[in-house]
């Protein structure tokens, strides 16, 4: 393994930069990745969630741009809203403390794409960070100009390349030169999605970290067992137990995210429910408290899932169990985000220990069995 950013051969205006966000030592996906990017390799990149797979990939492209020419020269694909403003936050953030001048601009839809056409104008962006769609809209109006892409990054792919939006994806990649470098990373990313993106890409460089799709180990897994009906009420007493710094609640439809939340407000817990319902404005705003502390409790389905990177989350409940078994992966990696530590709670009814029984096999974890005894939260005694 690496024991640095300098043996990756990344500059030292990033090392730096690096630095002033106090990461100094490279994680497993960026060690085994940033060289290859660097050398222009086609890469597809696994490994569990808080690893760093962001950095892993604006590493590489932030050192090959050039700065000189005010053209577009990457592209990063995501599938939601927050993982995008995420990433151009990221980037952003690189650029001013490195003091290299790359530009960026985040294109995402349900947005006026004449403000944004604006936008591009006035910025002359070096990377676009977008959603699939507004970027192939954008694209096919020739306001991003994919002649002069150097490197398209998939962010989550499993998602991205699912059956239901994969043409969009490839239609992006078709309007670019052949010469372009290729990077897809997620934490899970299936045989069928691999063996796609083979086809797209040339020799690509597969990177798996830590074997089988992963869970970050720092991540405890818990469960509690009671009957559907009393969800709530046991969700509201562990949150009262725990007292967590910041959670998320994972609830799978829009009306009840909205309804645990009023519940959870009338328990006077600080929350606030992000539905399809809400606007950006006001999920961003959301979002923005929540990092700040100001409020404590996030309700949400699983679009929170996808790349919301904030340090401090230190619990995750399941207060619904995720649609499909990748989700979990996705949820609980919500927490314990780089070295920190983290705990996840599932609320299931005896029905669902089948699908607990899953998530063991399939991410080779253990999950603890809890109750709720008298107000305070704790291991059941077999």
């Amino acid at each position: 393994m690496t024991k640095s950013f300098q043996d990756l051969n990344l500059n030292s205006d990033i090392i730096k930069a690096l630095e002033k966000q106090n990461i100094t030592v490279p994680t497993e996906i960026q060690s085994l990745t940033i060289n290859e990017a660097l050398e222009n390799k086609d890469i597809i990149g696994e490994a569990f969630t808080g690893s760093g797979k962001t950095l892993a990939y604006l590493l590489p492209i932030f050192q090959r741009i050039n700065t000189e020419k005010k053209e577009m020269q990457s592209i990063i694909l995501a599938p939601t809203h927050e993982l995008v403003m995420q990433i151009e936050s990221q980037i952003k953030l690189l650029s001013n403390n490195s003091g290299i001048n790359v530009k960026s601009l985040g294109i995402i839809g349900d947005v006026n794409i004449n403000n944004q056409i604006k936008k591009i104008k006035e910025v002359k962006p070096h990377i676009i960070v977008g959603s699939t769609g507004r970027v192939l809209d954008l694209i096919r109006k020739k306001k991003i100009t994919a002649h002069t892409i150097k490197t398209i990054v998939i962010d989550e792919v499993d998602n991205l390349l699912d059956p239901k939006r994969a043409q969009i994806v490839k239609d992006i990649i078709k309007t670019t030169m052949r010469d372009r470098q290729l990077m897809a990373f997620s934490a899970s990313i299936k045989p069928e999605i691999v063996n796609s993106l083979k086809e797209l890409m040339k020799d690509p460089v597969v990177v798996k970290c830590k074997g089988k799709s992963s869970i970050n180990p720092n991540i405890s897994h818990m469960y509690v067992k009671c009957d559907r009906r009393d969800k709530f009420e046991v969700l509201r007493k562990i949150i009262s137990s725990e007292n967590p710094k910041r959670a998320l609640v994972f609830v799978n439809d829009n009306k009840d995210i909205e309804l645990t939340a009023l519940k959870l407000n009338y328990h006077s817990k600080d929350c606030f429910a992000i539905s399809g319902r809400i606007s950006k404005e006001e999920r961003k705003k959301a979002i923005d408290s929540f990092k700040k502390g100001k409020i404590k409790i996030l309700v949400s389905s699983d679009v929170s899932a996808r790349g919301l990177d904030i340090p401090d989350i230190t619990h995750v409940f399941d207060l619904d169990l995720p649609l499909k078994l990748d989700e979990y992966l996705h949820r609980s990696g919500r927490t314990a985000r780089g070295t920190g530590k983290g705990i996840s709670i599932c609320i299931v009814t005896d029905k669902q220990m089948n699908i607990i029984k899953k998530y063991e096999k399939t991410f080779n974890i253990k999950f603890q069995e809890k109750i709720i005894s008298n107000g305070v939260f704790k291991d059941k005694v077999k």
